[in-house]
């Protein structure tokens, strides 16, 4: 069993930054891919980006390209979601999922098994 619990979500103007977190306890492995999602309100559950907790192979959405970056800490078994130039659209809420032992970033949502409880990032213009 994972668990994953994200924070640093918050109410911030568009330009500026912020940087989430997702903790994770039980066991994780190097194979694992760990991944950010956002929901918004009548779309679809978007795929943001993917790291590998190994070798910290990096996969992003076009949307968020040059300004979003995913790491990774193993000894803090913590994945980091580093967003700036925060636009008004990249208002959802966050979640950050696992897909356990793949060496692979899917960005379809159903192929990740733990998902977090999600972290509200409102962007206002």
């Amino acid at each position: 069993q994972v668990l994953l619990v994200e924070s640093g979500g918050g109410l911030v103007q568009a330009g500026d930054s912020l940087r989430l977190s997702c903790a994770t306890s039980g066991r994780t492995w190097n194979r694992d891919a760990m991944a950010w999602f956002r929901y918004a309100p009548g779309k679809e559950r978007e795929f943001v980006a993917g790291i590998i907790w190994n070798d910290a192979r990096t996969i992003y959405a076009d949307s968020v390209k040059g300004r979003f970056s995913i790491s990774r800490d193993n000894a803090k078994n913590t994945v980091y979601l580093q967003m700036n130039s925060l636009k008004p659209e990249d208002t959802a809420v966050y979640y950050c999922a696992v897909d356990r032992d793949t060496l692979l970033i899917f960005t379809a949502r159903t192929m990740y098994e733990y998902w977090g409880q999600g972290t509200q990032v409102t962007v206002s213009s």
